[in-house]
């Protein structure tokens, strides 16, 4: 088996580099490349799978200008996320820090603030973290934000979806 070392480029130039020998097949026409992705974010792949959730907070978070962002979203959890707060020193310290640090990973946006970090949900408010420590639970485990309450007056069962909304609407 002979080896080929192949420089990264494009996909064409990979192609033409890894096409079988002369007097092979007909190597097939290289596909069109695919349109590029905005910066910062991978291409966009419809798997039927949704990997993303929103929520509205209950009290919201407060940014330093005073502007309140209920609003937000978050995706599904990898494997990666619930392992990189066990190396984190400051979950070593506190291990109660484990929430701050994982919900930190995995909400893309508040409001107008797209880049959620530790610091942000420290200064949440306690009602809001709480909200979405069960929010999390929701999506990673039963794959959906629907929740089954009963009516304190009447008795009767029915669900409530927790990804946001204000209380009586549907």
């Amino acid at each position: 088996m002979r080896r080929r070392t192949v420089k990264a480029g494009s996909l064409e130039e990979i192609l033409q580099a890894t096409a079988p020998a002369a007097g092979g097949e007909p190597a097939a026409a290289p596909a069109p490349a695919a349109a590029p992705a905005p910066a910062g974010r991978p291409a966009a792949q419809d798997h039927g799978l949704r990997t993303e959730f929103e929520f509205e907070l209950p009290r919201g978070y407060v940014d330093e200008a005073g502007t309140v962002h209920r609003h937000g979203a978050m995706r599904l959890a990898t494997a990666r996320d619930e392992l990189r707060p066990q190396i984190d020193l400051r979950v070593k310290e506190n291990p109660a820090y484990l929430s701050v640090v994982l919900l930190s990973q995995v909400i893309t946006r508040i409001g107008t603030v797209t880049d959620v970090h530790a610091g942000i949900v420290e200064r949440m408010y306690a009602t809001d973290v709480a909200f979405l420590q069960d929010f999390y639970r929701r999506v990673n485990s039963e794959g959906h934000t629907r929740a089954a309450v009963t009516c304190p007056h009447c008795e009767g069962g029915f669900e409530v979806d927790l990804s946001g909304g204000r209380l009586g609407e549907s």
